[in-house]
């Protein structure tokens, strides 16, 4: 499968994963059926290199067709899009991080379809520890919350602190075999209900030498730490996208296409719609570039990685607006998926901190930095 292969393979499963989406749409529920068609399409090995079986979607000259691929998940779901995303994001880390030997083994992994994520966030009083053990290996201290797919993935990339205040580190959790202990009571979401993003304890399981991915600290090395919003950026205008398209259906089915202020409001929601999609080639632009890793360069990265991620979350703001305006109380009752879908883009755009990313934007460009 090309790169190209890879993004028209997702555009035609976006209707599919649409169509479906509402059947997941339950507390606790996961998108299990879906991520099989995923798997089935070859999405889930997609941002492997060739060698290993996937499409190439890991290289930076890649990065436009990955958001590509990712919008058009959202699209069609904006849960499935959200662990699909945190799914590429783990592989991406392990290519980046891990040795060889873990590159391959977490390969063939994927190829057999178990499903990754990345989970980071923690309760500070609660937080994951490792604690030391003979041979290298740690028993693990604490728990996760927002662990979107716990329960549903085998092999989780998670931060825990390490012992002596020696760091932060990134390991893999073998979860079929050691699964956490959830507390589903804690996701009780206004949106994205079908991600499980449950509380996972960890306490008392245990990890060793082999399941530990890079240094200490080096999850959180830039621009690949902040850079990687343009992830979720583009699930999140996939989100958008359905929106615009669920709006001009109802009003052509309405009759409601000669209305000057139906068409008023579609026309501004296609200018944001497309001048989202100009923000994707701009940041895949961007990261694809030469010495956009590099020391120098990785802050002017991860800038235009926050420019383009506020600006994603303003268009999607506004096309809520827009499309509510437009449909009117009608077009939120159920079973018209407006509701549903206001609920999982309203969620899924509270992203954290981001006013500081506003605020870092702003001192770059202060301080005479170009990009």
């Amino acid at each position: 499968m090309s790169a190209e292969d890879a993004v028209a393979v997702a555009a035609q499963l976006a209707p599919q994963l649409f169509a479906q989406a509402a059947e997941t749409d339950v507390e606790g529920g996961f998108p299990t059926q879906e991520f099989g068609w995923l798997q089935a399409a070859g999405l889930l090995t997609a941002v492997l290199p060739p060698a290993l079986g996937g499409a190439g979607l890991d290289a930076p000259a890649a990065t436009l067709p990955l958001l590509q691929v990712l919008q058009h998940v959202g699209r069609g779901n904006l849960a499935v899009g959200r662990v699909y995303e945190g799914h590429v994001n783990a592989l991406v880390l392990i290519q980046q991080l891990g040795s060889p030997a873990q590159v391959k083994q977490y390969a063939a992994d994927a190829r057999a379809g178990r499903l990754f994520g990345v989970w980071n966030t923690e309760d500070p009083a609660q937080g994951v520890h490792l604690e030391a053990l003979p041979n290298g290996r740690y028993r693990l201290r604490g728990a996760k919350t927002f662990a979107s797919g716990a329960g549903h993935l085998a092999r989780p990339l998670i931060t825990g602190a390490l012992p002596d205040g020696q760091g932060w580190q990134l390991f893999v959790l073998p979860a079929n075999h050691q699964p956490p202990a959830l507390d589903r009571s804690f996701w009780r979401p206004l949106g994205m209900r079908a991600t499980a993003s449950f509380r996972a304890d960890l306490t008392g399981l245990e990890i060793g030498p082999e399941d530990l991915i890079g240094p200490p600290n080096a999850y959180y090395q830039q621009p690949a730490f902040s850079g990687g919003a343009i992830r979720f950026a583009a699930v999140q205008l996939g989100g958008a996208e359905a929106l615009f398209e669920e709006t001009r259906d109802f009003l052509r089915g309405l009759g409601r296409i000669d209305d000057p202020y139906q068409r008023q409001r579609l026309g501004e929601m296609a200018i944001g719609l497309e001048s989202g999609r100009q923000w994707l080639r701009g940041a895949a632009g961007h990261a694809a570039r030469a010495g956009a890793t590099a020391p120098e360069g990785a802050e002017a990265t991860v800038a235009y990685a926050n420019m383009m991620r506020t600006a994603i979350e303003k268009i999607c703001l506004d096309m809520l607006q827009l499309a509510e305006r437009s449909v009117g109380a009608r077009g939120l009752l159920q079973p018209l998926p407006f509701e549903r879908l206001h609920r999982d883009l309203t969620h899924y755009l509270r992203q954290p901190a981001p006013d500081g990313t506003l605020a870092d934007v702003g001192r770059f460009v202060l301080e005479g930095r170009n990009f």
